[in-house]
């Protein structure tokens, strides 16, 4: 089994920072992408930023020099530095890990955390 534990959300006022952190665990034998999404009551699941292994970076425009992704392939984790806070950003945040579980196989599957609240008071 994989797991992805993320941690880090919480409240804030806008203008503040924050910073969530997802680790993956389990029967890994290759970590490709990993990302975190992000969805707002009433809203379909966006993409906030992605990384690569070898660290090509995507975000999506309303984050863009606001947020930043970063990863430890040591540690199999992913973070996002999220500052200067809007309340638009008010969502539940969601890891990503596209895995390789198996040797005899190349395939690889996408994988969720179970979310975390952010919250961002005007």
């Amino acid at each position: 089994q994989v797991q992805l534990v993320e941690s880090g959300g919480g409240l804030v006022q806008a203008g503040g920072s924050l910073r969530l952190s997802c680790a993956a665990s389990g029967s890994i034998v290759r970590l490709n992408a990993m990302g975190w999404y992000r969805q707002a009551p009433g809203k379909q699941r966006e993409l906030v930023a992605t990384i690569t292994v070898g660290d090509s970076i995507t975000y999506t425009d309303s984050v863009k020099g606001r947020f930043t992704i970063s990863r430890d392939n040591a540690k199999n984790t992913v973070d996002l530095q999220m500052n200067s806070l809007k309340p638009d950003d008010t969502a539940v945040y969601y890891c990503n890990a596209n895995i390789r579980r198996s040797i005899y196989s190349r395939q690889s599957f996408d994988y969720w955390g179970q979310g975390t609240q952010v919250t961002v008071s005007s």
